[in-house]
């Protein structure tokens, strides 16, 4: 399959690159700088990420560029252009002006492969404290902006492009035409990466890969675990073995409504209702991260004890995604943890399971096209995601089933609510949070001391940044009253309007 390598130098953009790449129908891989892979006949191309560095930093990341330059195309996008500069003779200095935000190109070398229909005038996305300013012998300017004389260049007798803007934003305006340029004419990728070519290659894949052996893989309703069960039982039917864990901290009504929507679907699926065991061990556990930890630790415990009941079961299914296994090859090692979050090939010793991931090279909204593809129902794919441990991080304080209750009829107005409207699909994830906190109220001629609850809805495409939901009004207003009216123990609504960054779309 062709592919384009993208070097990860650190930009936050990075992953932004590779959607935009495989919205061209081409296959790429985000590799750390440092851990180049082997190039093999496959790849087509390169492209070196910006970078929060500067190249002039003592720890600047410097790429082994021998079997790159000059041998593959190569698209050097911000600190890659900086960089390929430098590395030539030319100099880069910090940038006199601020060079942030939206430029416009005043000068394109239309005859240029890489610039090849991108209008005179056309808007891009500056983001860099360095820029360029002397070019080395041999590098030839390809475009400009006002306060950017460098904006772009090619290195002469070579497919080596370099721009100081990022066209994968969508700010960026003739970003793709640019992307298509490079990825398409000049690097020659056939655009066949598909839903269906991938269905197509990773049945025949997991069908050799697995050959006779049975899998054990835990279903928790979401689109994930989803596709990659309606996958692997396409390439290998009953030898699948499904477990779905009701951990008492799903939405109301979620264990039954999931294993009915599962029943037509050809599944071998099994319920599991552990709900006093989870609940046993959070009792008293307000810390976010022990509770998930007691979680994560708990679910093991009993998926294991199903597990082993499967008769000669070799492989255990996850519904790992891309996103999931960047995080854990970053360039500087493992991100910070922010929380525990997905355990990418992690599994504790005593499980004699080996992994099978076959969605492990898709991107969210890659995965929710394959599920189409698949012919999932929409019921499914476009569900909310929703997090691991469940309504226990949405319980700021000690999770009891009483709150367990509370919180999830509050959730359950809100979520139909969204249905009812016409809003489900317009948000990316939506819930409540039930505040350790209560407040005085007014419930016909009595005072109240009662729960707080906050409300969350985000816009996003990845989860990696959200923007808060404009919800209407009176749809707002209609919510809380019937919260307020219909839930025993709230008496207050409140509506979250963080973005993230700063914040995070889950309050622990």
């Amino acid at each position: 399959m062709d592919t384009i390598i993208i070097l990860d130098f650190g930009s936050q953009y990075t992953q932004l690159i590779a959607r935009k790449i495989r919205e061209q129908n081409v296959y790429c891989e985000i590799h750390p700088f440092n851990k180049i892979p082997t190039l093999t006949e496959d790849v087509k191309g390169v492209v070196f990420s910006g970078s929060p560095y500067s190249c002039n930093a003592a720890d600047a990341p410097v790429p082994d560029m021998s079997n790159i330059k000059g041998k593959l195309p190569l698209l050097a996008v911000c600190y890659g252009a900086q960089y390929l500069a430098k590395w030539g003779g030319g100099r880069v200095q910090q940038s006199k002006i601020r060079e942030y935000g939206r430029a416009n190109l005043n000068y394109i070398d239309g005859s240029n492969p890489l610039m090849k229909g991108v209008p005179m005038g056309s808007q891009v996305w500056m983001s860099h404290g360095d820029t360029i300013e002397v070019l080395p012998e041999g590098y030839k300017t390809i475009c400009s902006t006002e306060n950017v004389k460098y904006a772009g260049y090619q290195i002469e007798g070579e497919q080596t492009y370099a721009i100081q803007f990022h066209p994968e934003v969508h700010h960026s305006l003739d970003g793709n035409t640019l992307l298509h340029n490079f990825v398409v004419d000049i690097c020659h990728c056939r655009q066949d990466w598909t839903p269906a070519s991938f269905i197509e290659t990773t049945v025949k894949e997991l069908r050799e890969r697995v050959g006779g052996d049975k899998v054990v893989l835990g279903l928790s309703g979401g689109v994930d675990s989803t596709v990659a069960a309606v996958l692997l039982n396409k390439a290998i039917g009953h030898q699948l073995h499904c477990i779905f864990v009701d951990n008492g901290l799903l939405r109301k009504n979620e264990f039954e409504g999931v294993l009915e929507s599962y029943k037509d679907m050809g599944l071998n699926v099994k319920g599991v209702d552990a709900k006093e065991r989870f609940y046993s061990v959070l009792a008293g556990v307000t810390e976010p991260e022990k509770k998930r930890k007691a979680i994560g630790k708990t679910f093991i415990d009993v998926f294991d004890a199903e597990a082993k009941l499967i008769t000669d079961a070799k492989w255990l299914g996850q519904g790992t995604i891309y996103p999931d296994v960047i995080e854990s090859s970053s360039v500087k090692g493992p991100s910070q943890t922010i929380k525990s979050h997905h355990n990418v090939g992690g599994l504790p010793d005593y499980m004699k399971l080996k992994l099978v991931e076959p969605l492990r090279s898709l991107f969210k909204d890659e995965v929710r096209r394959v599920g189409r593809q698949l012919g999932i129902k929409d019921e499914l794919i476009g569900r909310h995601p929703f997090p691991g441990p469940g309504l226990a991080i949405r319980i700021l304080s000690d999770v009891t089933p009483e709150k367990v209750h509370i919180l999830q009829e509050v959730d359950h107005i809100f979520i139909q609510g969204l249905r009812d409207a016409g809003l489900y699909d317009k948000v990316w994830q939506a819930g409540a949070m039930l505040l350790p906190v209560q407040s005085v109220g007014v419930m016909g001629d009595e005072r109240t001391y009662e729960s707080v609850v906050a409300l969350r809805a985000v816009e996003s495409v990845d989860g990696m940044t959200a923007d808060w939901s404009h919800l209407p009004y009176d749809f707002m207003a209609k919510v809380s009253n019937e919260i307020i009216n219909r839930v025993k123990g709230v008496n207050r609504v409140c509506y979250d309007i963080s973005s993230k960054p700063p914040a995070t779309i889950e309050w622990e």
